[in-house]
């Protein structure tokens, strides 16, 4: 995109700088960012891309255009942020990620719908993401009322956000492809989840991990039983 790449010329910040930390959450933000991260989704994502070196799966921190801008840098933090090919170093020691820094923009930018900011989420925020250059911005909103839509996605394609379509697998259940990711996400009732398109299976969770490890155990232990019967002849 011409925006980003010109800035990617300008000075970079010097190395003693730091982006500020992010405001606090009002408490209706909360409940809404917590059914995102409460449930591990941002874990879960980060085990599925694998490459933790140069994967960043983060929220509570600004994404920056470029600080050399001075007022008219433009910042944002999405409720989450996944940027593939990134310099983790870099982005540990600014306490956030600069794109005129990075290189490169986010890929994928996350907002789950609070009273407070929705009109923000469905207006300001797509204009600044689309000029910040973030591949794909998708909205989560629980009930609908604070987005008109439950589920929604756009991608940006040459400066300009269009919508990705949304699929209904069935009566309270959605999808969207997130190309960017080659992931699905999917709404159902009433919870949000990422599934792989390969398999139709949701990623790995806290939960199914422990499954396997069990299930593994238990193998175990009925081969060595089985092994201990047969030496007993």
């Amino acid at each position: 995109m011409a925006t980003t790449d010109t800035l990617t010329t300008r000075p970079k910040p010097a190395d003693t700088f730091q982006l500020p930390d992010t405001p606090r959450r009002e408490p209706d933000e909360m409940t809404s960012f917590d059914s995102l991260h409460s449930l591990g989704n941002s874990h879960h994502i980060i085990r599925h891309l694998g490459n933790e070196k140069t994967t960043l799966v983060f929220t509570d921190k600004y994404i920056s255009l470029n600080p050399a801008l001075g007022p008219d840098d433009l910042r944002r933090n999405p409720d989450l942020v996944v940027a593939l090919n990134a310099d983790r170093e870099a982005f540990l020691r600014r306490n956030g990620y600069i794109i005129s820094e990075q290189g490169k923009a986010p890929d994928f930018a996350l907002e789950i719908a609070s009273r407070s900011t929705a009109h923000v989420d469905v207006g300001q925020k797509r204009v600044d993401y689309a000029v910040m250059g973030i591949t794909e911005y998708w909205r989560f909103d629980e009930t609908g009322e604070y987005y008109g839509a439950t589920l929604a996605g756009d991608r940006l394609v040459e400066g300009r956000y269009e919508p990705i379509p949304i699929v209904e697998l069935a009566e309270g259940v959605l999808e969207g492809y997130i190309s960017v990711l080659d992931l699905n996400i999917r709404w159902e009732h009433g919870g949000l989840g990422w599934y792989d398109p390969a398999t139709g299976l949701h990623i790995a969770t806290f939960d199914s991990e422990r499954e396997r490890a069990d299930n593994a155990e238990a193998r175990v232990l009925e081969l060595e039983a089985e092994i201990r019967r047969l030496r007993s002849y």
